[in-house]
């Protein structure tokens, strides 16, 4: 679990440089989706992915953690600034956020749960950049507590 603490911690750490240096003259932020709940009864090297939806069913941002033990947690960071530009040459506006968040326990080939969650509704700003679920997510690996 240490490991894949860290690794997500670095690819989160190699997103802000990159896009600290990409973007440093815009006025938009990073915000993030943080995700936490539990799976009963995991199988063997499942993970648990969590996909940003936009308005208009518009893939976004996603992110997975393999699942150790009975718990996971999933950040998610995501950039504020509208992909259309503006007519005077800037950047765009900084109202940019998914309006739905899909969580999947997986493994290679198998989808064993899923959870739709709105983000207007089950989530609440912990801070001004970061959205976390309002009470933890539940996902069942085992057939017979599929919902």
């Amino acid at each position: 679990m240490l490991y894949s603490a860290f690794k997500a911690l670095a690819g989160i750490l190699s997103i802000c440089a990159v896009c600290s240096a990409t973007f440093s003259h815009a006025s938009c932020s990073f915000d993030v989706v943080i995700v936490k709940g539990r799976v009963e009864e995991a199988p063997p090297k499942s993970r648990v992915r969590v996909q940003l939806v936009y308005p208009n069913q518009k893939s976004g941002e996603s992110g997975e953690v393999t699942v150790d033990g009975e718990s996971f947690r999933v950040q998610i960071p995501f950039f504020t600034q509208s992909r259309a530009p503006i007519v005077d040459g800037s950047f765009g506006k900084c109202g940019r956020k998914p309006k739905t968040v899909l969580v999947t326990l997986i493994d290679a080939d198998h989808e064993y749960d899923r959870v739709s969650l709105d983000l207007a509704k089950d989530f609440t700003m912990t801070d001004p950049s970061a959205y976390t679920v309002r009470s933890g997510i539940l996902l069942h690996g085992s057939p017979q507590d599929k919902r």
